[in-house]
């Protein structure tokens, strides 16, 4: 294994888990908002 390429799968792997969690929180915050919303 090649550090360089190990390094590269390793942010890519990370940057993956972010992406994730970044829409996720947002679907989540807009899920609430929405329930909130029709509860009027």
């Amino acid at each position: 294994m090649d550090y360089g390429f190990a390094s590269h799968v390793m942010l890519w792997v990370i940057g993956a888990i972010a992406a994730v969690g970044l829409v996720g929180t947002v679907l989540a915050f807009w899920s609430m908002g929405r329930a909130a919303y029709r509860k009027d």
